[in-house]
């Protein structure tokens, strides 16, 4: 998907508790954790929608595509799989967020710091700088959809107002700008326990939006009377060529497996959940609870759009409906598109603004420009925190990942290279070494030899869906002008 929450605003913003606590009685306080910060608050709901909100982005709507490259067999074959290994791998990562004893071991507040306590050495650097690139690039990833759907809103009436006429050229550039300001605002709320409400938000929001594509494609399929699609998917020769098959299947794999992909802020969002009973327990349950949901969508998405438009099913499931027919409903799901996507990049961001601050407290702790929190009342709401190296910092991470996407309006495939790289070792080798090494299974038992099989599976897999992402961006590179500005 870091440092959480708990981490950076607790660290420095908190000090004062931190002095005064240790003369408490620390169990059983009604106000504290076990570690001296405030109570968590978090429930199997908030982290499910948290997971749901990172999960069930806008690329649920290019699964009819994946569905198609792959055929009526494989493609839900693959989904299946993927929700299993997403699941499975997920289980492992939620036991160590506790060292140790899962109920009374020492919590790990992030990804990182759960593979320094566990496995040590480089692997931790690995780790952190694999997270951090790939929470970066979805941060842009984001901005450029997010800028794709609100100019889709204004082509679609701008096209009716015409009556056809106006090709309704216009820049992405205002509506990147647009997206950033909106983040710059948002990005202020200072930790992943207080963006709860957005999580839940995003998360209504990408059921809006699935649900409408899910409709319209069941309602082309009642129009033409029948399930297109073939049992081994897009057909060699009429529509493309032998390997371009396998390229696409490759970066089928690619979108379905990353489709999947929470494990990155996993350890952040169990970070914000309330004991008893064991976080571990209460994440496990979110997690089956989030995995189920978002396969029964995206079965349902990919599927039925596939069953729609058969070997022509496109890469954006809402671009396929005629040309922007209905209008009115195909405004409200890139709305939802939007709306969700607000949410989608303050979840995957929040980890990386707080292992900045961390750090920078840490370095700096008698720096009151950033350590010290200004209250500033609001006449009817509590008062707010404003702290202002965060206010700088966090405003300049949100301009630089609106410049690029502005610079590289193609960086969606380069995402998907991005998600391939960081698919297999953040879902899969990671929390299967940890779980190895906490659990103390040994070498060449039965349980060793299925859990390093499943890694080197998953290791496959992902270096074949980079090379199909890889291919996607050089095809893209052959077609791409600098600075182009209108769609």
């Amino acid at each position: 998907m870091g440092e959480n929450a708990a981490t950076k605003n607790h660290h420095h913003h908190h000090q004062v508790f931190d002095i005064s606590i240790d003369v408490l009685p620390q169990k059983g306080s009604k106000c504290f954790d076990d570690d001296n910060r405030l109570k968590r608050t978090g429930s199997v709901w908030t982290a499910s929608a948290h997971i749901i909100t990172a999960v069930i982005g806008s690329g649920v709507l290019s699964l009819a595509w994946a569905i198609a490259q792959l055929g009526w067999i494989a493609g839900p074959a693959v989904m299946f799989m993927f929700s299993f290994v997403s699941y499975y791998t997920s289980s492992l990562l939620a036991d160590c967020y506790r060292a140790g004893d899962p109920v009374s071991g020492k919590r790990n507040y992030t990804y990182m710091e759960a593979v320094r306590s566990i496995l040590g050495g480089a692997k931790v650097k690995a780790c952190g700088f694999i997270q951090y690139l790939n929470l970066f690039g979805i941060a842009i990833g984001y901005t450029i959809a997010a800028s794709i759907s609100m100019m889709a809103i204004k082509r679609s009436n701008c096209f009716h107002e015409s009556g056809g006429k106006n090709p309704c050229h216009m820049s992405s550039y205002p509506y990147m700008i647009m997206f950033g300001v909106t983040e710059i605002l948002f990005s202020q709320i200072p930790d992943f326990d207080q963006i709860w409400w957005l999580s839940i938000v995003a998360a209504v929001m990408s059921f809006t939006y699935s649900s409408i594509g899910l409709g319209l494609g069941i309602a082309k399929v009642a129009a033409t009377g029948s399930f297109r699609g073939s049992l081994t998917g897009i057909s060699i020769g009429s529509t493309v060529t032998q390997t371009q098959k396998i390229w696409r299947s490759f970066q089928a794999l690619g979108d379905i497996a990353f489709a999947y992909s929470f494990s990155v802020i996993l350890i952040e969002i169990q970070d914000t959940i309330k004991s008893p009973p064991s976080e571990a327990k209460t994440m496990k349950k979110a997690t089956m609870l989030s995995v189920t949901v978002t396969t029964l969508f995206y079965m349902l998405c990919g599927c039925m759009g596939y069953a729609a438009f058969g070997d022509l099913a496109p890469g954006n499931l809402l671009t396929g409906f005629g040309f922007y027919n209905p209008f009115w409903l195909l405004d409200i799901a890139n709305a939802a598109i939007v709306i969700h996507l607000v949410g989608a990049y303050q979840v995957y961001c929040q980890p990386i603004f707080a292992f900045v601050e961390q750090r920078a407290s840490q370095r700096w702790p008698e720096s009151g420009f950033i350590t010290k929190e200004i209250a500033i009342p609001i006449p009817g709401f509590r008062r707010i925190n404003l702290n202002l190296f965060r206010l700088v910092w966090r405003t300049m991470f949100v301009i630089l990942t609106t410049i690029i996407s502005m610079l590289l309006p193609f960086f969606n495939d380069v995402v998907g290279i991005l998600g391939a790289l960081g698919f297999w070792p953040l879902t899969v080798y990671f929390p299967v070494e940890m779980y190895i090494a906490q659990k103390k299974i040994p070498k060449w038992s039965t349980r060793w030899i299925c859990l390093q099989m499943l890694s080197l599976a998953c290791l496959v897999i992902s270096i074949a869906a980079a090379a199909g992402s890889i291919a996607g961006v050089m095809l893209d590179l052959k077609a791409y002008k600098s600075f182009k500005t209108s769609y």
